[in-house]
């Protein structure tokens, strides 16, 4: 019996849709290796080894996976086995890239998932005495949309994250280190209906002005501010992503006012999301909220990016980017405040552009909450 979250006719869409979309953008074919890109179109998991596996599809050919015959097993419980697509298994000793030549024929434009790595481009371009050129264009066009089952997984998602932030004040308190309250989020993200945990970022008191801090062996004090940036995989392979500002012990008046300025920012970016605007403008929504209050300078990261199989995809909210929002596009919208040596604050939300506005996929309070 399939283990997929979608039926084998969604993946089947998919399939034909990343077919017509390299069509459109004159490319012969695409070549696509272990990655979010592969299990997206057929739901095969995994990274990429030293032994070739690639799915290789285009306007006018037969969809046909390249894979070790150790792998076919793994490769058979997926869509490839469900769709009946075409196998061509190789072991030790032959020569992966001749089964690729093979399938595509003569050929001049041929694009690579940008999951390969040039451990397999190379000899593949070689083979096919082509230069090979990045299918990204293609692939992120066929990932940005999301269609209704992959928006009722990111619900999914989001309704378990929001689960994890409601017990994270049972957990977060003074002469506890990060590490130990990330071991108990952790625990609780696959409590909640995650399979894997993707991250768990504890950042308190001076450590939360930085970003992309992790955990440490540092105690948390009596009035930290105290960001949790968490996510995880539901069994269909989508992702969670959410972040809450947390105090323990009353916060300075300063922060307190300092954040209640950045939920402002945030819900203006989420007012903003909707189809016809862009990306830039969502991203100047939260930012001129914050520069009005003179905390710009203290904004350091885009306002969000996109996400589905993978944590971070297509579309970024960020300035400059002119990319027209459309309906079905999900991502995060997550301004931050950071104040080096000091503390930070971040808080986000994953939305879904809707036809009229956007839909937020988390609901956990944000205001700064008191633990």
């Amino acid at each position: 019996m399939s283990t997929l979250p979608f039926s084998s006719a969604v993946y089947a869409a998919r399939l034909d849709r990343a077919s017509a979309l390299a069509a459109d953008a004159g490319l012969d074919a695409i070549i696509v290796g272990p990655g979010p890109d592969l299990q997206y179109l057929v739901g095969v998991e995994g990274d990429t080894i030293e032994r070739l596996t690639a799915l290789v599809l285009g306007p006018g050919l037969a969809p046909t996976v390249v894979v070790p015959r150790m792998e076919l097993a793994k490769v058979r419980s997926t869509a490839v086995g469900e769709l009946g697509l075409r196998l061509a298994d190789w072991v030790d000793g032959e020569n992966a890239y001749d089964l690729v030549a093979e399938a595509l024929g003569a050929v001049t434009r041929v694009g690579v998932s940008d999951a390969l790595p040039a451990l397999h481009v190379i000899p593949i371009g070689q083979r096919l005495g082509v230069t090979l050129e990045l299918a990204t264009p293609v692939l992120r066009e066929s990932r940005m949309i999301k269609d209704a089952a992959e928006i009722a997984e990111l619900r999914r998602a989001g309704d378990a994250i929001d689960a994890v932030h409601r017990r994270v004040p049972e957990l977060l308190r003074a002469g506890r280190t990060e590490r130990e309250v990330a071991a108990d989020i952790a625990e609780a993200i696959v409590a909640e209906g995650h399979r894997t945990v993707e991250f768990v970022i504890v950042g308190s008191g001076p450590n939360g002005a930085d970003p992309h801090h992790e955990v440490s062996d540092r105690v948390i004090q009596d009035g930290d501010v105290v960001v949790v940036d968490i996510g995880g995989a539901v069994p269909s392979g989508y992702n969670s992503d959410s972040t809450r500002t947390y105090a323990v012990g009353e916060p300075s008046t300063e922060a307190a006012e300092r954040i209640a300025v950045l939920v402002r920012a945030q819900q203006a970016a989420v007012d903003a999301a909707r189809p016809g605007a862009t990306a830039a403008q969502v991203d100047a929504a939260a930012r001129d909220v914050l520069s009005a209050a003179g905390l710009g300078e203290a904004f350091l990261h885009r306002t969000g990016h996109g996400i589905g199989v993978s944590v971070h995809e297509e579309p970024y909210i960020a300035p400059g980017n002119d990319l027209v929002l459309r309906e079905g596009m999900a991502f995060s919208i997550e301004p931050g405040i950071y104040f080096a040596g000091d503390w930070g604050a971040r808080i986000e939300d994953i939305v879904v552009v809707t036809a009229d506005g956007c839909e937020r996929l988390n609901v956990a309070p944000h205001r700064l909450t008191v633990v």
